[in-house]
């Protein structure tokens, strides 16, 4: 073997050297602790976005194609859209309530979900929570990616209908076909550029999806109805079930619905951390189950129409758009535009819920290589090829099912979250502690063990119901109580840990966390403290160095 000569060892160095991001000089990190600038607390140059931004954003995240099939997996079960409806509503509530809870903290703080996990988990204990969080994101960017390769295979269609004779060259054991691997590929390296926008870049994507999404919606629901000369039956359906089957159903499809924005409920400050101020997080908890179940009913009637022309239902909007295909060079041309649409509202949940969010969780991983630009450029080269993920759709279910319930363990993480600023720590954080191994955020070893209990405890009964939703009735047999529980493990996760940490907390408080006043920069506290001892009303002493958001609360 042959060993590297010193010359070579400093040509690598120097080559890792150039790759190094500069720190930032106003960084609030000890100098021996490495941040870049997407870590460190938003400027206020970036802080632009408005209360119309996130609805915008919440417009664009949930308008795709797993919300236009939500519906699908109710009636699947036995139930009908009586329930599907107010199941997406409360559903989509309930998710809403830790989404605003935690994302006004993003607004006031301005720092990502990976600094603010520090304050209840402590400076090491969060790894945990940022590590799963990004794994969990580059698996279903390349889903995701997967699923809106479809629409590129219709646009290639519409365009060049020989495109659907294309030949397999690939063996079965591959997952995918020749016209599949084309199609995602060109959907991959379409999207990749616009991974690269950064945050506070994003608003015209919000309004380009916001404009072309429903109009592709609606333009398919009104085809549908026109095709089938009414709504179809799904509106004369009843459940088929009763009693308590029919509770645990219901509860059952509400938090699978839950469970499909409950990574956004912990990392929803990766984005709000770009407010301009916190009181526009409230607009949150009606807009978005509004929204969502708008898409949701435009599927059900689509849907229940598609019955009557087609045969079958057709809960995928593109299964739909395909059938235009068959009507000439009109229908081509209408199935292309209409796949359009669909590939930007797939791309746009793709930056949003998936790409970004890892991006951030790398900056803290890798602060010294990765910003959220290369975040973006990393989660797409794991989560688009390194992961395989259409061998995943293909064959592996039981990672799917994983996937799908991992609600068990970002319920909690959203609950301890929220309890910790809003109910323990007053909302009065040490910013620059967040950036500190050594300071007050370290607790036990950098661990805080009121965290760790307030999780492992809602967590530890849910694993069983867990093993059975991946390994199957016929493998796993465990108590209906058990499995019962897990139909609600996102709620449950939430509300529990909520209560845990909260009393742990009054039982044992971390008195060393606990401020008076939220410390914003190096020399808040020197300044507060300094002006206290000259004064008779401390509060007036601190209230003079509260930042500009703590004021207007």
């Amino acid at each position: 073997m042959k060993i590297p000569s010193s010359t070579d060892v400093r040509r690598k160095l120097v080559s890792l050297h150039a790759w190094e991001l500069p720190r930032q000089a106003g960084a609030l990190a000890p100098a021996h602790v490495w941040t870049n600038r997407d870590m460190d607390p938003t400027p206020i140059e970036d802080q632009t976005w408005s209360v119309w931004s996130i609805l915008a954003y919440w417009a664009t995240d949930t308008i795709n194609l797993t919300t236009w099939q939500t519906a699908s997996a109710v009636l699947a079960v036995g139930l009908s859209w009586r329930e599907a409806i107010p199941i997406m509503i409360v559903g989509n509530f309930c998710v809403a309530v830790p989404l605003v809870l935690n994302g006004a903290i993003g607004a006031k703080l301005h720092v990502p979900f990976s600094m603010i996990v520090t304050s209840s988990f402590g400076y090491y204990l969060r790894y945990f929570c940022i590590v799963s969080r990004a794994i969990l994101a580059m698996f279903w960017l390349g889903i995701q990616s997967v699923n809106g390769s479809q629409c590129i295979t219709i646009m290639l269609r519409a365009w060049a209908p020989s495109y659907n004779t294309i030949p397999n060259q690939l063996p079965a054991s591959a997952g995918i076909t020749t016209q599949g691997m084309i199609s995602f590929f060109l959907f991959w390296i379409i999207q990749l550029p616009l991974l690269l926008i950064h945050p506070t870049k994003l608003r015209p994507l919000f309004w380009a999806k916001l404009t072309a999404a429903p109009v592709a919606a609606i333009a398919i629901m009104g085809w549908s109805i026109r095709q089938a000369g009414g709504g179809g039956d799904i509106f004369a359906l009843r459940a088929t079930v009763s009693g308590p089957q029919y509770v645990w159903l219901w509860l059952s499809c509400m938090s699978s619905v839950t469970g499909t924005w409950s990574t956004l409920a912990v990392n929803i400050p990766d984005f709000t951390r770009y407010a301009r101020t916190a009181r526009g997080q409230w607009a949150q908890l009606p807009a978005m189950p509004l929204i969502f179940t708008a898409c949701g009913v435009i599927g059900i009637v689509t849907t229940s129409a598609s019955k009557i022309y087609s045969g079958e239902y057709l809960w995928n909007p593109l299964d739909i758009v395909a059938l235009w295909l068959d009507y000439g060079s009109g229908g081509r041309c209408a199935a292309f535009f209409a796949a359009l649409a669909w590939y930007v509202a797939q791309v746009g949940t793709n930056i949003t819920a998936n790409s970004i969010s890892a991006a951030n969780d790398l900056t803290v991983l890798f602060p010294r290589w990765i910003n959220i630009r290369r975040g973006c450029m990393v989660a797409a080269v794991i989560g688009g090829w390194i992961l395989v993920p259409w061998k995943i759709l293909s064959s592996a279910q039981t990672l799917l099912a994983f996937l799908g319930g991992y609600a068990v363990f970002l319920g909690p993480m959203a609950g301890i979250m929220a309890a910790d600023y809003w109910l323990v720590k007053r909302g009065h954080v040490d910013i620059p502690g967040l950036y500190d191994p050594d300071g007050r955020y370290r607790y036990t070893a950098g661990c805080n063990w009121r965290a760790a209990i307030a999780f492992l405890v809602p967590v530890a009964p849910l694993l069983p119901g867990l093993a059975l939703s991946i390994s199957g009735a016929g493998v796993v047999h465990i108590n209906e109580g058990v499995t019962n529980l897990y139909t609600i493990n996102f709620l449950f996760g939430f509300v529990t840990s909520v209560v845990l940490y909260t009393g742990l907390n009054m039982i044992a408080p971390a008195r060393e966390t606990l401020l008076r006043d939220t410390v914003w920069d190096l020399g808040d506290m020197e300044v507060i403290e300094a002006q206290a001892g000259e004064s008779d009303d401390l509060e007036n002493a601190r209230a003079a160095h509260r930042g500009p958001d703590e004021k207007v609360m």
